[in-house]
């Protein structure tokens, strides 16, 4: 029978330092490589990344990806073209679309202390399947509520980003979200013993293929971030609504996959002002 429960420990991970920068690479990277760990769906790259005060990436250059970052700890300074300077504290998502024109993109810790990220690349797929224009880039800080499965972030209509924020009472079990294959990272905390594993800790990762629901605990304050990959459009869209340009999650039943994709479409004409969320 297949395995269809992975346990990737964060132990397993590549790893890379250089002055003030220290990467962990949960796929082949650079000189690092694994034909056993190239992708997973459409995700190329799951980078940890801990940056000291002042250190990051200079100037660079993406296309054909989208970039889908959430600051864990610290400052997040972001510079590029297509939104000048933001700073993203910790709690916050951005998403950037690196068309086949390419971005240029650099990203440093706050000059007031280190800062910790994740950040994930994706193969952006068919045009039609992108929900964030080439060249933009969207961010935003959400409200969490504890104990509970929350969207952050949906780049591709195939693909949405999760965040499971544990508080830490391990009489509480949280039913993680599901899809034909889920990807989730313990990026703080730990979780308990499980039916799926031994405790999982910072940096421990679930591979989960064609798995029916699953729950999980934890004895102390934990963030998981997930990936569900779908096939097809997900059962879950993230939707701009109203003047003040609010998110809401709608149900994937009864959608209008057309007027989704044209709206995706004209993002491009009707972009928001800066800080505006369009994840």
């Amino acid at each position: 029978m297949a395995v269809t429960v992975e346990i990737r420990r964060g132990t397993a991970r590549f790893v890379d330092r250089e002055a003030g920068r220290r990467t962990q690479h949960a796929f082949s990277f650079g000189a690092h490589y694994d034909p056993q760990r190239l992708e997973l769906g459409p995700m190329v790259c799951h980078d940890d990344h801990l940056l000291g005060a002042g250190r990051g990436f200079e100037t660079h250059r993406h296309s054909d990806l989208l970039i889908v970052s959430w600051v864990v700890e610290g400052a997040l300074v972001h510079t590029g073209s297509a939104a000048g300077e933001v700073t993203l504290g910790p709690g916050s998502v951005a998403v950037l679309s690196a068309g086949s024109d390419g971005v240029d993109h650099a990203e440093h810790a706050a000059s007031s202390g280190p800062c910790r990220f994740v950040q994930v690349w994706l193969r952006p797929g068919e045009e039609s399947e992108v929900l964030v224009q080439p060249g933009d880039y969207q961010h935003a800080t959400p409200d969490v509520v504890p104990d509970t499965a929350q969207p952050l972030a949906q780049p591709r209509l195939d693909a949405v980003l999760w965040l499971v924020r544990l508080s830490g009472d391990p009489a509480v079990a949280v039913e993680l979200p599901t899809a034909p294959l889920v990807h989730a990272y313990v990026a703080t905390g730990a979780l308990l013993r499980s039916s799926l594993a031994e405790p999982l800790a910072t940096g421990d990762a679930f591979v989960m293929t064609d798995e029916p629901a699953h729950t999980v605990s934890a004895g102390v304050p934990t963030d998981l971030l997930v990936w569900t990959f779908h096939d097809g459009p997900a059962p879950v869209f993230l939707h701009r609504t109203g003047a003040a340009g609010h998110w809401t999650t709608h149900p994937g039943g009864g959608r209008d996959l057309d007027a989704e994709r044209a709206t995706a479409a004209s993002a491009a004409d009707d972009r928001p002002p800066l800080g505006d969320l369009r994840l």
